[in-house]
């Protein structure tokens, strides 16, 4: 096994440049639909989608990315990772020409879910170039300004949407990926190597498709009990059931694989399994406040979509400036002291949705978003860097592939349980108000508050927009007490499982060891120069920068492992609280 070889400085900056360019665009895609939501609710501007249709419209390309993502590892290495970066950008850019000219819901859904296959390519390969190209102190550096894209996206995305879809139509916010999509393949093709690994990993076909079919029953019966208002309906827990089975099925069948693509074994440990897990309950919260967010200020406040984007800044802002924040705490204290409170914070942030109305002052609607930004970035990024810095070397990928499998799964359940929950209280509060209104006008107010809205204004009946704005901020109280609940188990499971002081580890290894150990081993050193260059073995995505990571983990003169040095962790730390923001 060779090292590649070192390309010249500005090739190395102007290939970091498309990188940006093309994560720029992922973000960007994972913000601006949130805006879009309430426009295509629309009957007149929009498609008139129901909220279960909306919900296969944000949970379809979650569902793809999260499933597909660990399978694009193992292609890169076999094909090379610029041809699947390509065929991935083609797929986005085609997927998005398509959702932009989406003639009714079903069109949507399945573009959507194009749109992730074409992410989940692009990802896994994206980060493997990065880890290519850029070695030593320079990738360190790389991966810190790579990862300022996420907020760059995170920050404009909402904006441009609510500009596009203030002076455009609503496709036009899927149309703009074209150009850049296109931009990053000519950049790609004159300028990066197509890498690849010497080490092929196996593909897992059958894993795929039980991960995929299983979460698509799994999401499609709890979205339909939304639209039924039943649970003991055939069509709702038969897919329930079979979701579950297969899934069960699918790690059954990963722990019998060699090399599975997904370890269901690492969630056995403690704090790596319980730490995922309270993730993976804190996505749950976030994707399913931020489906009712959407409706909220677009909807029952009436607010443009420019304003709607623009009132969400503070959410984006908080999570980049709690990012550097988080780190140092950690480095001060232990990280359950730092995460569990800030859960717990993001928790109440997503219940104090209850407390909000029709009238409530933009200021206090502000100031929660900005305090659910600050509490969620605090946890995502010192959780997710401290767990997989934790795991041995060798398991850093595979434990990669199962902290983001995990969290995109959180998102999807999510979105499915938290539009079921509205869907259903939101229609048994809007009962009351559609006696004596014709037959066709009772269907349609009964699908969303978006649809009541747009039949009262067609027959004049001002007071049933007035109900459906009350019914829908009731359901959306209801539905932010369960979200918050479900998030607060997460800070449970942070409590129990995280340890509750790591420097005792630490004092106990220099009484046992010495302050200062004897030269490195030679395998320390070999090890060391191995991964100057190696990218990630099995998912090609960086937890935290390589050089460091080996640092910390080689054994010591005495063959005992040894933890980073505070100086070493502390780089660490700061890398990897800010790309670890972005997966």
């Amino acid at each position: 096994m060779t090292a590649p070889p070192t390309l010249p400085k500005p090739r190395q900056q102007m290939i970091l440049a498309v990188l940006m360019m093309c994560s720029l665009l992922i973000w960007l895609e994972n913000t601006v639909l949130s805006t879009t939501l309430e426009t295509l609710a629309d009957p007149v501007r929009g498609l008139g989608a129901n909220p279960g249709q909306l919900q296969w419209a944000t949970g379809s390309y979650t569902l793809a990315f999260a499933t597909l993502m660990f399978t694009a590892g193992a292609l890169g290495d076999r094909f090379g990772h610029r041809t699947v970066f390509s065929v991935g950008l083609v797929i986005f850019a085609g997927s998005s020409l398509w959702a932009a000219y989406a003639s009714d819901v079903g069109q949507l859904i399945a573009a959507r879910a194009a749109m992730g296959v074409g992410s989940a390519l692009i990802t896994p390969a994206m980060m493997a170039i990065l880890m290519w190209t850029f070695t030593g102190p320079a990738r360190a550096a790389a991966i810190g300004i790579f990862s300022t894209s996420a907020g760059v996206g995170m920050a404009t995305g909402p904006v441009l949407a609510g500009f596009l879809l203030d002076h455009f139509w609503w496709g036009s916010v899927f149309l703009i990926n074209v150009p850049v999509a296109a931009l990053t393949l000519v950049g790609l093709a004159v300028l990066v190597p197509n890498f690849r690994s010497p080490a092929l990993r196996p593909l897992d076909p059958a894993g795929m498709l039980l991960s995929i079919s299983g979460l698509v029953a799994l999401a499609y019966g709890l979205i339909r009990a939304g639209q039924v208002a039943e649970w003991s309906r055939t069509d709702v827990w038969a897919p329930i059931v079979a979701g579950l089975v297969l899934l069960t099925v699918f790690v059954l069948v990963e722990l019998r694989v060699k090399v599975p693509s997904f370890d269901p074994r690492l969630l056995a440990q403690r704090t790596f399994g319980g730490g995922n897990m309270a993730l993976g309950l804190l996505l749950f919260g976030v994707a399913a406040i931020t489906f009712y967010n959407a409706f909220y200020l677009q909807g029952a406040l009436g607010f443009s979509p420019m304003k709607a984007g623009l009132a969400n800044i503070p959410t984006a802002f908080g999570a980049l400036a709690a990012a550097p924040l988080a780190s140092r705490l950690v480095r001060r204290m232990s990280l359950r002291l730092v995460t569990v409170p800030a859960l717990t914070v993001a928790a109440l942030t997503m219940g104090g949705y209850g407390f909000l109305g029709l009238h409530t002052p933009l200021v206090w609607i502000e100031i929660l978003l900005l305090m659910q930004g600050l509490s969620i970035g605090m946890v995502i990024g010192p959780v997710t860097a401290a767990l997989l810095s934790n795991l041995p070397l060798e398991q850093a990928g595979a434990g990669s592939a199962v902290t983001n499998t995990v969290r995109q799964t959180g998102s999807v359940i999510g979105i499915a349980v938290g539009g079921t929950i509205m869907s259903i209280t939101y229609r048994r509060a809007i009962e009351p108000s559609l006696e004596g209104a014709p037959g066709p006008v009772q269907d349609q107010a009964r699908v969303s508050a978006e649809q009541a809205r747009h039949v009262a204004t067609a027959i004049h009946r001002p007071t049933l927009a007035q109900a459906a704005d009350d019914a829908f901020i009731h359901a959306m109280h209801v539905g932010a007490g369960w979200i918050a609940v479900i998030a607060l188990l997460g800070a449970a499971v942070l409590l129990i499982t995280l340890p509750p002081v790591e420097r005792k580890r630490a004092r106990y290894r220099s009484r046992r060891h010495g302050p200062h150990p004897p030269h490195p081993s030679p395998q320390h050193e070999a090890v060391h120069r191995e991964a100057e260059w190696r990218p990630n073995p099995l998912t090609n995505t960086p937890a935290v920068d390589r050089d460091l990571a080996v640092q910390g983990r080689c054994e010591d003169g005495y063959g005992h492992r040894q933890g980073p040095s505070p100086r070493q962790r502390s780089q660490a730390d700061d890398t990897s609280s800010s790309s670890l923001l972005r997966l």
